[in-house]
């Protein structure tokens, strides 16, 4: 067989798989997250259920593909927009993460509540591979948006509970604490909060919940973002 051959064979595969994916986000956003399945992707793309099972054995690893698929790109293009902003200006980091996570959801809406909404019947995710690394990519990612700012936020913070490693997912911990070994368990509540405030007013967006009470749901999030970069004794951009 030729190099030729298997170059050409390789590429209707991704292509195929490609579809695939695109069908499945399809039929979530028409039917919601139950309406996954690989029998309908097949008939919709008039495939044998016998060859779609040779590109996903199950519905749950078309699901993990998926989940890790989006949620690499959402934190390739947040990572992108905080690191055109200069290390020294980290209110513009956060505030160019957040709008970024925002823009990204209004123009994959199905993959936003696949990763952050409508939990799928069923599916279990796996311990680790790509979905799993997408999620410590964007912990990380946010921790260090906070880190950045930890010296001037730690003052401000209410002091209303006194937090400490036990708190939180032992998995999360051994990844933070080996990124950012100096952070205290304090920050990474901070980080959660901080999170919290940047998709709270997304969700609601993606959701329908904004567009039938004001007009403008950008100039509300650009404020919020504001207010929280001001929150942590940070400048936010002009």
């Amino acid at each position: 067989m030729s190099d030729q051959t298997t170059s050409r064979r390789g590429r209707l595969r991704a292509q195929t798989s490609g579809e695939i994916k695109a069908i499945a986000l399809e039929l979530m956003a028409d039917g919601g997250p139950d309406a996954i399945s690989l029998r309908a992707i097949a008939r919709r793309m008039g495939m044998t259920a016998g060859a779609i099972y040779s590109y996903f054995p199950t519905r749950d690893d078309l699901v993990t593909t998926l989940i890790g698929d989006v949620y690499g790109a959402l934190v390739r293009a947040a990572e992108t927009a905080r690191d055109a902003v200069p290390a020294d200006d980290p209110g513009g980091r956060i505030v160019a993460w957040a709008q970024t996570v925002r823009e990204w959801a209004l123009a994959n809406p199905e993959g936003f509540r696949l990763i952050y909404g409508d939990p799928v019947p069923g599916y279990r995710a796996p311990e680790d591979g790509p979905a799993r690394d997408a999620e410590h990519r964007a912990c990380a990612g946010l921790t260090g948006l906070v880190a950045a700012a930890w010296s001037r936020a730690e003052p401000l913070q209410p002091d209303v509970h006194r937090y400490t490693w036990d708190d939180f997912d032992p998995g999360l911990v051994a990844h933070l604490r080996a990124e950012f070994p100096e952070l205290p368990s304090a920050a990474v509540a901070l980080t959660l909060r901080v999170w919290g405030r940047m998709h709270g007013l997304v969700a609601l967006e993606i959701y329908g919940h904004l567009h039938t009470l004001i007009r403008e749901p950008a100039a509300v999030y650009r404020d919020e973002m504001t207010d929280l970069v001001r929150s942590l004794g940070l400048t936010p951009p002009s």
